[in-house]
């Protein structure tokens, strides 16, 4: 059986985010943080307190938040705009699409508690279109890091990336998917965590921890998995993409997202233009609001758990033995 791991002994992604926006702006005054009353859910506070003149609080108004950013941005400032995502991606899409995007002005857009992380606070608060929203937008680099390497990697190459980026940080600590990161870290290039040659597992964000410790289950039964971390969602790695497609007989994807419009979509999108025709399996939230509960108890109801993953892969290889 997968070994059960003490999530408490770790750090969430939005807490290496910080403290690696703290690191950066000790040798570069231009970094700026703008929040929207998300300072302290932003883990921005010991930010703010060091760097007073860095910060700007606009309140509770995510379409200054990101006008504001904007503004900043074009002047030559790098620019982190923060707020929960449910509320930046969706009261502030227009200012997204037309002063960051088609502007260019390369604002970092910084989703916090994104998914389901706010949990039974329920679909209001819960960012399950961030994904299929933000994917339309041209010149807008959509990034899910998923373990705190992942985060410190991100962030270093938003600081220096001149082009719009949205990234998106849940709540939970998160354990590393490797025990030696020498990974290059690289917006569109996929992170193979593992390999195999029966299914491949395509996750983001939260999600790539239990997609692992699936393949951990799934090799008790003789079952070979290649989990890639797809961290950018766009620019999608359409290379990686067939690569797997050419080396294993299923792919399955796992998102805390709706299963309409995500990394799900865009991997079935890119396989069937490309003539492949893999068994495949998108997991994620389906067309429904959520049930009530942690993001835990969600993600069980809904399969993004190890035992869900696993009993969908079980599932689809079944299936596609008998075809």
């Amino acid at each position: 059986m997968a070994e059960a791991v003490n999530t408490n002994s770790f750090k969430a992604n939005l807490e290496i985010f910080s403290e690696t926006l703290q690191r950066l702006a000790i040798d570069d005054r231009n970094i700026i943080a703008v929040t929207s009353d998300s300072r302290g859910s932003g883990k921005l506070a010991p930010f703010g307190e060091i760097f007073p003149g860095q910060i700007v609080e606009v309140g509770i108004a995510e379409q200054n938040l990101v006008g504001v950013a904007a503004g900043l941005a074009s002047c030559g400032k790098k620019v982190f705009a923060v707020s929960p995502a449910c509320f930046l991606t969706a009261r502030a899409l227009e200012q997204i699409k037309n002063d960051v995007a088609y502007s260019d002005n390369p604002v970092n857009v910084i989703g916090i508690s994104a998914g389901v992380s706010y949990g039974a606070l329920g679909s209001t608060h819960h960012s399950l279109h961030d994904f299929a929203a933000l994917r339309a937008i041209n010149n807008l680099i959509v990034v899910a890091p998923a373990d705190n390497f992942e985060t410190e990697q991100a962030i270093e190459l938003a600081a220096n990336t001149n082009q719009p980026v949205y990234l998106r940080f849940g709540k939970k600590p998160m354990p590393p998917l490797k025990e030696a990161n020498e990974d290059s870290f690289v917006f569109g290039k996929g992170r193979v965590i593992c390999e195999g040659d029966d299914v491949a597992i395509i996750a983001t964000g939260e999600t790539v921890y239990p997609a692992l410790q699936a393949a951990k289950k799934l090799k008790e039964k003789n079952i070979n998995a290649t989990v890639v971390s797809m961290h950018t969602i766009k620019p999608l790695d359409v290379d990686l993409v067939a690569k797997l497609a050419n080396k294993c007989k299923a792919i399955v994807t796992v998102e805390e997202h709706s299963v309409n419009g995500g990394l799900g979509e865009a991997c079935a999108s890119f396989l069937m233009q490309k003539n492949y025709h893999n068994a495949f399996r998108i997991i994620g939230i389906p067309d429904e609001y959520t049930v009530t509960g942690s993001q835990g108890e969600i993600f069980n109801h809904y399969g993004i758990s190890e035992n869900g993953i696993a009993a969908t892969v079980f599932d689809l290889l079944g299936s596609s033995n008998q075809d």
